[in-house]
């Protein structure tokens, strides 16, 4: 995601739509592979919005990326240089090595005040050249703004820039704090190759960080708003998940042998084990057992390494509920073969999740996926109306990898009843997100509780759907290999609500 490459040695000319990274981490997804060289760029918000440590990290990216790569930070109306520093020193993108000779960082604010937005192009004229830089920040275009007498002379400040950027080959990052309804900032837009919006807004009481490409010239880029931090490291940006991923990386794959679920009663009513590269949603109550058919499901198979994905248990927690049901995951674990994930479901965003999941199975070449909580992941997305469109996203890149997944959902803890087969769930949509779903249930009969499984469906398999009783034993599920014991409970069960009524 960070995509920081050298940039290939300026020949002068802007035309060839050469891209230059940002080497900010999603940005230059969300670009479609970078800035363009030569281009000239706003980055807009309002003030703690994160403009500034952006262009710091462009420019401390760039430089690092390649030894013929320089970079230029202009400041006007703006902190002094020395707080800046301050200020930008502790993030994880900041070399010190690289000042004053690859980064220069000068002040042009007695330019502007003296001699006007003339003066102020040509001191970036002359110093562009004279600093060799391929990458220009300005640091309080609002400034300028203010000092223009005109829209007109403000239009052709604008138009100037441009010229120069075109003419050394640099690219040229424009900060400002400036109003999107303002005439002359209307105006700039309209000339720009692009604009960035970053802004910090409100939803409920929690602080949510947005960035927009609202303009980019050259390419095609990812529309709409997109979630962002700043973190120890910098800007880290997380593209929309069902944007980056509207078509799957690779071509599907849906053909394999089956894959077990850990245990046989199971893959029998399956119809031999779960289909290759599918995803099953596991959905019922709190304490049916979907977190422990999930552990062993990622330890069913030394050979394919797993990733379990929590939002409820802490990897601790899982490592002690392991070694009590003495479960093969537990030594996996240890092994390092099966990663584990935990993210509280606290706060947190949906996207980040998302990316932080398949950056892991990337990087590990995980071959089972266990994601514990679809529940809690759901409650991270402001807009519950992406739900679906990023589940279904999700499921589609986790087959085009060659994963085999697995998600819990909660159902209501209600008793399963004989003329109410699918009493206390709630299924509506696990179609486009699960190829295969396993219901596990109660059965509140006299003083106790039964726990019975069944299969509604398995892609291209023919499944057994009869109820099977299961315990919670050491080894994990228990599942009996016939229905019989389910069908007395629900033959007894169906005699006591007559007697009953």
């Amino acid at each position: 995601m960070t995509g920081s490459g050298p940039s290939t040695p300026r020949d002068g000319a802007y035309g060839g739509l050469e891209r230059v990274p940002t080497g900010i981490a999603g940005l230059d997804a969300i670009l479609g592979g970078g800035l363009f060289r030569g281009g000239v760029y706003i980055v807009q918000g309002t003030p703690g919005a994160g403009k500034t440590i952006l262009g710091n990290q462009a420019c401390y990216t760039h430089a690092g990326a390649h030894p013929e790569n320089r970079a230029l930070y202009v400041t006007l109306l703006a902190e002094s240089h020395a707080r800046m520093l301050g200020h930008i020193a502790p993030l994880g993108f900041f070399d010190a090595g690289l000042i004053p000779d690859r980064i220069t960082y000068l002040s042009a604010f007695r330019s502007l005040q003296d001699e006007g937005l003339t003066g102020l192009l040509t001191l970036l004229r002359r110093e562009t050249g004279a600093r060799d830089a391929s990458l220009v920040v300005l640091d309080g275009l609002v400034a300028a703004e203010e000092t223009a007498r005109s829209a007109l002379e403000f239009k052709t400040f604008i138009h100037e820039l441009q010229t120069q950027a075109a003419a050394t080959g640099a690219t040229v990052l424009l900060l400002t704090s400036a109003s999107a309804g303002a005439a002359m900032v209307a105006a700039e837009h309209t000339m720009v190759d692009g604009l960035i919006e970053l802004s910090s807004r409100l939803s409920g009481r929690r602080a949510e960080r947005d960035l927009e490409v609202r303009k980019f010239r050259g390419s095609g880029f990812l529309r709409g708003r997109h979630a962002f931090r700043i973190t120890d490291d910098g800007v880290v940006v997380y593209p929309r998940t069902e944007a980056r991923l509207r078509v799957p990386s690779r071509r599907d794959h849906v053909d394999g042998p089956k894959v077990t679920t850990g245990s046989p009663a199971l893959d029998a009513m399956l119809g031999g084990g779960l289909p290759s590269h599918s995803t099953t949603m596991l959905a019922g109550p709190a304490g049916i057992g979907k977190t422990t058919l999930g552990l062993q499901f990622l330890g069913a198979d030394p050979d394919e390494p797993g990733l379990m994905y929590g939002f409820y248990e802490s990897e601790a927690a899982l490592r002690v509920k392991a070694r009590a049901l003495a479960l093969p995951i537990a030594g996996m674990m240890e092994a390092g073969q099966v990663a584990v994930l935990w993210q509280p479901a606290t706060e947190g965003l949906i996207d980040e999740v998302c990316a932080d999941l398949l950056d892991t199975i990337r990087n590990r070449r995980v071959r089972r996926v266990f994601l514990d909580g679809l529940d809690a992941m759901r409650r991270l997305a402001e807009d519950q109306d992406r739900i679906v469109r990023i589940f279904a996203a999700l499921t589609a890149e986790l087959r085009a990898l060659g994963v085999t997944g697995m998600y819990t959902t909660e159902t209501d803890l209600h008793g399963l009843a004989s003329d109410l087969p699918m009493s206390g769930t709630a299924l509506r949509g696990a179609s486009s997100i699960a190829e295969n779903i396993v219901l596990l249930r109660f059965v509140e009969l006299r003083s106790s509780l039964h726990r019975v499984i069944s299969v509604i469906k398995a892609r291209d398999s023919r499944i057994d759907p009869r109820l099977r009783g299961f315990d919670i034993r050491e080894g994990g599920l228990a599942i009996e290999d016939g229905p019989e014991r389910a069908e007395a409970i629900l033959a007894e069960l169906r005699h006591a609500r007559r007697g009953r009524e």
